[in-house]
């Protein structure tokens, strides 16, 4: 296992203790609040602070395997590719980019400061970095069990996530962070290949 993607391992796991030991109190600061933000003003620190640490919350013990689990199959192929340096670029990107795509586009759409957590737009940053380094890769899917090439996976999750977002079937997740994840890895990718 390469060394960042054990560290991003370590510490979301390590957040999900805290917050099993301290309660919600943990949310009050370090998750995102996209209310907050389109409610006007200067943000403060600690609201800069939430672009990132609401990564490292997660929502339930099923909500941070999922997303360790992805982390764990995509993280080390790119990190190998790439190194840890290149890894935390289009992983913190993609966070970042996938918070701002949730205060601009989710809560102005849903009107809810519905606080936001989980590794999601990270990892979502990382499977198209994965997809874009090794394209014609499979991916199986768990339900049904269709293997995919890795291209094709993510171009069919990206328009289930545009759908969902839109039309707002699914409440509870953030899809735009999901896409906003998504667009800060293609970013990334472009500036990495135009080097």
């Amino acid at each position: 296992m390469p060394a960042f993607t054990r560290t991003l391992l370590q510490i979301n796991i390590g957040a999900y203790i805290l917050q099993m030991l301290l309660g919600n109190g943990m949310y009050a600061w370090f998750a995102l609040w996209p209310g907050d933000w389109l409610a006007g003003g200067s943000p403060s620190l600690a609201t800069l602070w939430q672009l990132l640490t609401y990564s490292f919350l997660h929502g339930s013990l099923t909500h941070l395997g999922l997303n360790m689990f992805a982390l764990w199959m995509f993280g080390p192929a790119v990190e190998q590719r790439w190194g840890s340096r290149g890894m935390a670029q289009v992983y913190f990107t993609s966070v970042v980019t996938g918070a701002l795509a949730q205060i601009v586009v989710g809560a102005a759409l849903t009107h809810s400061n519905a606080p936001v957590v989980g590794a999601s737009a990270g990892v979502f940053g990382l499977l198209l970095t994965f997809a874009l380094l090794f394209p014609e890769r499979r991916i199986v899917l768990l339900i049904p069990p269709i293997p995919l090439p890795a291209r094709v996976f993510v171009a069919i999750y990206a328009a289930i996530e545009l759908l969902l977002g839109v039309t707002g079937n699914v409440s509870g997740v953030a899809h735009f962070a999901h896409l906003g994840g998504l667009a800060g890895a293609g970013l990334i990718y472009l500036w990495r290949t135009q080097r």
